[in-house]
């Protein structure tokens, strides 16, 4: 009886891990089929002999600029972009057990935004001044979300309910700064807000790749703990996890990757917030999330922002396209959970 419950154990864990490697391996064919798209086809058709060429390093006329200044940044920056809020967000979402413990709701997002906007409009800060104080404040908001929330532990009721207070006070503040900011730092900050990988620069975008690397690395370090607290404190505890480091680790790793994705981009809607979800359905509830949940929100930035530039009436930026997607799904999603009380 033993051996055959061990064995019926082995092979539901053979079955889960067998779907995950498919789903992993369709996500990566997607995003890659959609990084080829946005190198080939935009105003115009470039030659994949031609792309291949300029990749190489080799000056081709007209491809060289097309391709190497504006497609490929752009679509790069676009893919650690969504990485970097997918991997973020759903790191959350396990954590606390909830699918809306993003950091688009809980206020993390809205800080680096805010500091953005006072950088900008009130000391005239440009670059990489403006994407230090947005990260430092991401990370500040965070704690404070934490401190506030923790009383015998941090619950993830709590916790959103908390987020969400800090996140209202902290659009006030936006609101009120921009309402008084000048004509010619306005835009600047519109436009920041509105999250976009518009005028991507490859060496603009090394931070964020050390910070994936780093902050990514860390979380998928812990993904056996972090996968344990979908579970429950207790029965993480039991199983050997320390309950208290791990929520810390996973904490700063995730408000790391975000704040500096963040700092970028400005705060590209929803993208931490559906690519945890959208993972679970395709992987299944008991499947590990962290690495499906990265690479769908690396192919919703890199739609998205294809979408937003060329299979759209007007010109918009990828944030637009993303909030116009999330903002229904939100909807959805907090009505499901109030039905059920369900977790991601």
């Amino acid at each position: 009886m033993l051996a055959a419950l061990t064995d019926s154990v082995a092979e539901s864990r053979r079955r889960r891990a067998g779907r995950r490697g498919l789903v992993v391996g369709l996500l990566l064919a997607l995003l890659a089929a959609t990084f080829l798209l946005t190198l080939l086809l935009g105003q115009s058709f470039t030659p994949p002999q031609d792309i291949l060429r300029t990749l190489l390093g080799e000056d081709v006329p007209g491809v060289a600029f097309t391709v190497g200044q504006l497609r490929l940044p752009r679509a790069l920056l676009a893919i650690l972009a969504g990485l970097s809020f997918g991997l973020g967000g759903v790191a959350f979402q396990i954590m606390l057990r909830n699918p809306l413990a993003s950091p688009d709701i809980i206020g993390i997002s809205w800080g680096a935004s805010a500091a953005a906007v006072i950088a900008i409009v009130v000391f005239g800060l440009k670059g990489p001044a403006v994407s230090v104080l947005a990260v430092v404040a991401g990370l500040g908001v965070a704690l404070l979300v934490y401190a506030l929330s923790f009383r015998n532990g941090v619950a993830g009721t709590r916790l959103i309910l908390v987020g969400i207070g800090v996140s209202a006070m902290l659009e006030s503040v936006i609101a009120y700064i921009l309402s008084t900011a000048p004509a010619w730092t306005l835009q600047e900050a519109l436009r920041w807000l509105t999250g976009s990988v518009n005028g991507a620069q490859l060496g603009a975008m090394l931070p964020l790749l050390a910070a994936l690397a780093v902050f990514g690395g860390l979380l998928l370090g812990h993904g056996r703990d972090l996968e344990a607290l979908r579970l429950g404190d207790d029965t993480a505890a039991a199983l050997g996890v320390r309950v208290g480091r791990t929520r810390v680790l996973v904490i700063a790793a995730a408000v790391g990757m975000i704040a500096s994705a963040t700092a970028i981009c400005g705060p590209i809607a929803f993208v931490a917030f559906l690519s945890g979800p959208i993972a679970a359905r395709i992987v299944g509830n008991n499947g590990s999330l962290p690495v499906p949940a990265a690479l769908v929100g690396a192919a919703l930035v890199l739609v998205g922002d294809y979408c937003g530039q060329f299979l759209l009436p007007s010109r918009y930026p990828v944030g637009v396209v993303t909030g116009a997607l999330g903002a229904p799904y939100l909807i959805f999603l907090i009505v499901r959970v109030n039905r059920s009380g369900g977790s991601l």
